[in-house]
């Protein structure tokens, strides 16, 4: 049976997953607070205002003052770019320790001291995302997506969709780019022929998404069950409906995380509840019956053993799947 490991943090929770074996969580202050037992806390942004994990198991946070840090996979806490007075918007990490910074319509992508790209969109940046291969980077913006390479000067692909996209995300293939949207939709392009994706039906606006360990589903939030969409053929999720998992009456789910291995979601609710659901058969594990404010972050560990969570009030904690 999972036993919940509860963390003091005290106020909103942003972002929670491990470093490691070591859980993190970053709040909403720009907190950082590490490790289960006796954990310490750290500087990590003053005032939170977008993070990202990168692929070397450190986590890159952006503040209100324009300054850009990293929590290395070491402990330590190394700047990636000095204050510059103005409010990061958002931080994508791509390979080998690139990262992109965004601010209002301005994106600079960075490598160590070495600005490899910067460009200005027509309207302002909301959502970043690389492509696997850390070759290309998706920008969300008003009236759709940009695609750009960062090793290039070549002007950047369109990706058009009216409306206010959010937030992006590549497929782990490469073949789809999906945006969460002001409205209650994603919204998806296949890149071999740009053909549009619509997924629709949301009561709520989509705030969580997460692909499975393999690609072939995609996990989102926004409804009183997990909306599960296939994009296992060459079609993705067109002509298909979606599964919808872990139904709970009418309790929103608010956060998604899918397992680093297998295909199980983590689904985290409005009332502070957290299930596990198998994909395959539909089955339901409920992890934490509730607690103080809807789930605003879960993390697995990279074996899929363990999982952060943390809430809108500062209720957080760890799920030991092996207990």
């Amino acid at each position: 049976m999972p036993t919940v490991i509860p963390i003091e943090a005290d106020t909103h929770i942003e972002w929670a997953g491990f470093r490691g074996d070591e859980p993190v969580f970053a709040l909403a202050d720009g907190i950082a607070v590490i490790g289960g037992e006796n954990p310490r806390r750290l500087e990590l942004a003053n005032g939170l205002t977008a993070i990202a994990a990168d692929a070397e198991g450190g986590l890159v946070a952006g503040g209100e003052d324009g300054a850009v840090r990293r929590l290395g996979a070491d402990g330590k806490i190394v700047t990636v770019r000095d204050k510059s007075g103005k409010w990061v918007d958002a931080v994508a990490c791509g390979p080998s320790g690139v990262v992109a910074i965004s601010a209002g319509r301005k994106v600079e992508v960075v490598q160590g001291e070495k600005c490899l790209r910067e460009y200005e969109c027509e309207r302002s940046i909301e959502g970043m995302a690389f492509a696997p291969k850390g070759l290309r980077l998706a920008l969300a913006r008003y009236n759709g997506a940009e695609l750009l390479w960062i090793n290039s000067a070549a002007p950047a692909q369109f990706l058009e969709w009216k409306g206010a996209h959010l937030g992006v995300t590549f497929s782990p293939d490469g073949k789809y780019v999906v945006t969460t949207m002001q409205e209650n939709a994603l919204h998806g392009w296949r890149l071999i022929d740009n053909r549009h994706m619509r997924m629709t039906g949301y009561p709520a606006k989509v705030s969580s998404i997460s692909w499975s360990a393999k690609g072939h589903w995609l996990a989102s939030s926004g409804a009183p069950a997990a909306i599960v969409w296939p994009f296992s053929g060459k079609d993705g999720p067109m002509g298909k409906p979606p599964k919808e998992l872990g139904a709970m009456g009418r309790i929103l789910v608010t956060q998604v995380a899918c397992h680093p291995r297998e295909d199980i979601v983590a689904i985290g609710y409005e009332d502070g509840m957290i299930a596990a659901v198998r994909i395959a058969d539909e089955k339901v594990v409920v992890l934490r019956r509730g607690g103080a404010g809807p789930i605003a972050a879960l993390g697995w560990d990279a074996a899929g053993r363990n999982l952060a969570f943390g809430s809108g009030a500062g209720d957080a904690g760890i799920v030991d799947m092996t207990a």
